[in-house]
């Protein structure tokens, strides 16, 4: 292995490669870096960490004004399996977030001793381990602006990738990205680190988007899965009809259901697991801010939820509590946030698109949450309840207290070197090469709303299949095939089949997956390899002494 650099030496370059490369007043330049990473994700900030650990100049380039993806976006009631298997960076985030709850002082709306200690089945304080696993949004971002600085860690913010043609390619090697603004960046390896997978498409790599047939992989839940009931968050055997008039197919379909054929069991299809932003919502007196009417509001987009209401249903927020009488809202039921069928366009839209689709996803969840406080077909009691909560007032305060980011539970997905499908999350077959671990149920949200041949409506797509034990991630799983790019890594929107993504895709995994990133683009700088030579067996010895767990053993 070549010998690093002094760290004094390191720092005083990377103060003037900033000075000199990274000028405000060279706005069309071209501004270089060993690794430029696109994308502001907490998988995005680990990698960044790591490879400034290593001692590599990194810039990162994204889209957001707010880092941290959904981790700091109001997904707070952190989806968890086995913590042992969390390690690295990863962990230290959740360290952090132990830290700052130990002040008495930031315990605002509610006294520390009241807090419910327990988040997605486990222990949400863990004294033992010293971490904390539920926190609210501002500290999440707090954090990661907290690793940010004491890295050194240069953020260019608001910069969009020029997906037609901002992609430079030569030899099989990105060479630089440019931005709608015009900036170019140049670096010896990048790193996608969107939920969308931008970059990894805009260079020309392969990647898949929807359901791939059962068939594909020799899995059992990847496919459509009709009358398949894991969670609540179907119709089960209500029978509400989807017409104007109830029975009458000829009045017309209520809005939100589709008139499509869902398909046959077990195939591919096109669509997307459904969005919804992530509230952080409260009942805490002073902190409220009630749910508004959003301009567009229509009652007749949420008739279909009236009827579930008719049918017995008495449910309304899904999600978990939070610190300081908060909440991070979820979908809940067979009518909820999930705005289910609405963003299959998403993962290859234009912005101007993604706009469009963002806005009406923001609309109709705002729409029903204004139904639930007024509509008298809602129960009262219901009414009375929702009437006392509303949004977090010390929340995303520059964004009307509504969260940055939408919930893109799964976008485009990579078909790289090695596809991880549920065998491996299942541990029917072996990972010879893991980077990380992860343990989470395989988790999607409904991915339709259809007509049953009985006349009925019914959700589809929603599944649950926990793993008998953690499993090993592959390698190259991040890694594109080496003839379409020799130095790329993608640790979001990774090589994997639909089902086993939905396991994956918790926000500890992408945080571990980008500590491993760096750590591979970092070694790959120093040994003078592509990132596909790195031996596995030096990669493997540098994630353990940086605190990855590669196994797990059965105590």
């Amino acid at each position: 292995m070549m010998q690093k650099k002094p760290k004094i030496l390191v720092l005083i370059l990377n103060i003037l490669v900033f000075q000199l490369g990274y000028g405000v007043n060279n706005p069309h330049g071209k501004q270089n870096a060993d690794v430029i990473i696109y994308g502001g994700t907490s998988a995005a900030i680990a990698t960044a960490v790591q490879l400034a650990r290593m001692d590599k100049s990194v810039l990162i380039v994204c889209p957001e004004e707010h880092i941290g993806g959904l981790s700091a976006s109001g997904l707070g009631f952190t989806d968890l399996g086995n913590k042992k298997v969390i390690g690295g960076i990863s962990k230290e985030f959740y360290q952090e977030v132990y830290k700052h709850y130990q002040n008495e002082e930031v315990w605002k709306w509610q006294p520390k001793d009241e807090y419910g200690n327990v988040g997605q089945g486990t222990t949400a304080i863990d004294d033992q381990l010293q971490t904390m696993w539920t926190f609210e949004p501002h500290v999440a971002e707090q954090i990661f602006e907290k690793f940010v600085k004491e890295n050194h860690i240069k953020i260019l913010r608001n910069k969009w990738l020029d997906r037609e043609n901002g992609v430079k390619i030569k030899d099989g090697k990105i060479v630089s990205i440019t931005m709608l603004d015009g900036q170019t960046y140049t670096g010896k390896i990048f790193i996608d680190a969107t939920y969308e997978g931008d970059l990894m498409a805009a260079a020309g790599i392969g990647y898949h988007v929807g359901r791939e047939a059962n068939s594909k992989y020799n899995e059992q839940w990847n496919g459509v899965q009709k009358e398949v009931f894991h969670h609540g968050h179907n119709f089960g055997d209500r029978k509400i009809s989807p017409y104007v008039i109830a029975g009458d197919s000829t009045s017309g379909v209520l809005p939100r259901i589709s008139t499509e054929d869902p398909g046959e069991q077990g195939e591919g299809d096109h669509r997307v697991q459904a969005y919804n932003y992530r509230l952080c919502a409260t009942n805490a007196e002073g902190n409220v801010v009630p749910f508004r009417k959003p301009e567009s509001y229509d009652p007749w987009q949420y008739e279909l939820l009236a009827r579930v209401f008719e049918s017995g249903w008495r449910g309304m927020f899904g999600g978990g509590k939070i610190p300081n009488n908060k909440r991070d809202v979820n979908n809940a039921g067979p009518f909820s946030s999930d705005n289910i069928g609405m963003n299959y366009d998403y993962p290859e839209a234009s912005y101007e698109r993604r706009k469009e689709i963002l806005e009406e996803h923001k609309n109709y969840h705002q729409g029903m949450l204004y139904f639930w406080r007024t509509d008298e077909r809602v129960p009262a009691d219901i009414r009375k309840k929702i009437n006392s909560w509303g949004l977090a007032k010390d929340e995303f305060g520059d964004n009307d207290h509504w969260p940055y980011q939408i919930y893109v539970r799964e976008a485009r997905r990579m078909i790289g070197e090695f596809v991880m499908t549920e065998n491996e999350i299942m541990g029917r077959n072996k990972v010879d090469q893991p980077i990380g671990m992860g343990s989470y149920t395989m988790d999607s949200h409904n991915v339709q709303r259809y007509i049953t041949k009985e006349g009925y409506v019914q959700n589809e797509g929603d599944l649950g299949v926990e793993p008998e034990q953690p499993y090993q991630i592959h390698l190259s799983s991040i890694l594109p095939k080496r003839e379409e790019c020799s130095n790329l890594i993608v640790p979001v929107a990774v090589s994997s089949s639909h089902i086993a993504f939905g396991s994956i895709r918790m926000e500890p995994v992408f945080m571990i997956l980008g500590q491993s990133a760096g750590t591979l683009a970092g070694l790959a700088l120093e040994t003078d390899n592509d990132i596909h030579g790195v031996p596995y067996k030096e990669l493997s010895m540098e994630l353990i002494k940086n605190g990855q767990i590669l196994e797990y053993n059965v105590e």
